[in-house]
């Protein structure tokens, strides 16, 4: 970082004399830490020459107080919580009761994705920068190379679901019915059906989506060593939702373990957010790009053309990418599924060699943009927090 950036962000020049107080559960705190003028655990006695970072929980538990003090003091409370997307978001401020709040730019948003601009809010990428945070997952990406050198793998894609969403359901359910899954190296760990109305996916007049599908997870060799043990103990009482009983109260998909990449030629990225048509990048895509994985996202419509403007590069010239422009969301998926049938209709030990240039300048590319968006992010804090204090 330069100088003159540095100086910037130190100082909060732009906010005057206010000081920045963050709440220590709010996610950002380790970033901000050098340039917080003060934290805190517990809810604070608010003063208007401050500016509050809060969290969900100290919001949650004081909103009577907090929302009083954010009428009477415009743009001094932000609302952070960058391991949600904007879609989560959204309805964590409608439950909450201040989305008009919000609207009036009393209450400000710090989020993990873009919102309408009708509500003002700042995006940061916080899996991005967290993938590599991780002792395994930078051992991972050490082989790399094991990926392109074999070239006879046992499965042709990777396609890992946690909880159900409707994009989720459907592929799973016409990956099923086309005899497709056997080809992959796959996992669902949530047995209820997606019931919406923007989604079907009927066979004989019936809709499937609304079927349920029983657990399945990785074979004992492709799981991360820490839950192995956990494999095929599933309790009564999580029988419908096995993540929680795999990772417990731990982030269990963050973890790189270099075989299911090694033995598949792609990645199918079911994103959290296929509906909303803002992005939300989370550990799902980094996982890939950080171990030089080729890869086709199942996300947003922009999703892609958000991606490249990072400076990321996809696989339009092996793949048919345009299903990223179709907004509606039956379509896009149906598309979706052509383009991934389509792909393993071809010669994709080609595929995989075709792709290597790309995963190996995307895996550069996140260990440099991921260091920007650490040291940058202060004074675009500080500039976006200006802005509202200038209105």
């Amino acid at each position: 970082m330069s100088e003159n950036i540095n100086n910037s962000i130190k100082d909060f020049t732009l906010l005057g004399k206010h000081r920045i107080i963050v709440d220590e559960w709010a996610e950002v705190w380790d970033l901000l830490k050098p340039y917080a003028d003060g934290s805190f655990w517990q809810m604070p006695e608010l003063d208007p020459a401050n500016v509050y970072i809060v969290g969900r929980v100290i919001l949650k538990d004081n909103w009577t107080a907090i929302t009083e003090w954010a009428t009477l003091h415009p743009g001094r409370i932000i609302f952070s919580n960058p391991a949600e997307g904007s879609f989560t978001i959204l309805g964590q401020i409608r439950r909450l009761g201040i989305e008009q709040l919000v609207k009036d730019k009393k209450i400000l948003i710090l989020g993990g994705g873009d919102m309408e601009s009708e509500y003002p809010c700042i995006s940061y990428d916080s899996f991005m920068v967290k993938i590599l945070d991780y002792i395994t997952n930078k051992e991972a990406m050490k082989r790399t190379s094991e990926i392109y050198s074999k070239i006879d793998k046992p499965y042709d894609f990777l396609f890992l679901n946690g909880r159900t969403r409707p994009h989720r359901k459907y592929l799973l359910e016409y990956f099923n019915y086309n005899n497709l899954l056997d080809r992959a190296l796959w996992t669902n760990l949530d047995t209820e059906g997606a019931h919406v109305r923007y989604m079907t996916y009927y066979i004989d007049h019936h809709d499937r989506m609304r079927d349920s599908m029983p657990v399945h997870y990785l074979p004992p060799e492709y799981e991360v060593d820490e839950y192995l043990g956990k494999l095929g103990t599933l309790p009564e009482k999580d029988e419908k939702f096995a993540k929680y009983h795999l990772f417990s109260n731990t982030w269990g998909e963050i973890y790189l373990k270099p075989k299911p990449y090694i033995d598949t030629y792609f990645s199918l990225v079911t994103e959290t957010v296929f509906e909303y048509p803002y992005s939300f990048r989370t550990e799902k895509i980094w996982k890939p790009i950080t171990i030089g994985h080729p890869w086709i996202a199942v996300a947003s419509q922009g999703y892609y053309r958000d991606m490249r403007n990072l400076g990321f590069k996809t696989f339009g010239h092996l793949v048919d990418e345009s299903f990223d422009n179709i907004a509606n969301e039956q379509d896009r998926i149906e598309r979706i599924s052509e383009v991934v049938t389509d792909l393993l209709k071809q010669d994709l030990k080609s595929f995989l060699t075709s792709a290597e240039e790309v995963c190996k300048y995307n895996q550069q590319h996140l260990i440099e943009i991921r260091k920007t968006a650490k040291q940058e992010f202060p004074l675009r804090l500080s500039n976006f927090l200006s802005k509202y204090f200038n209105e």
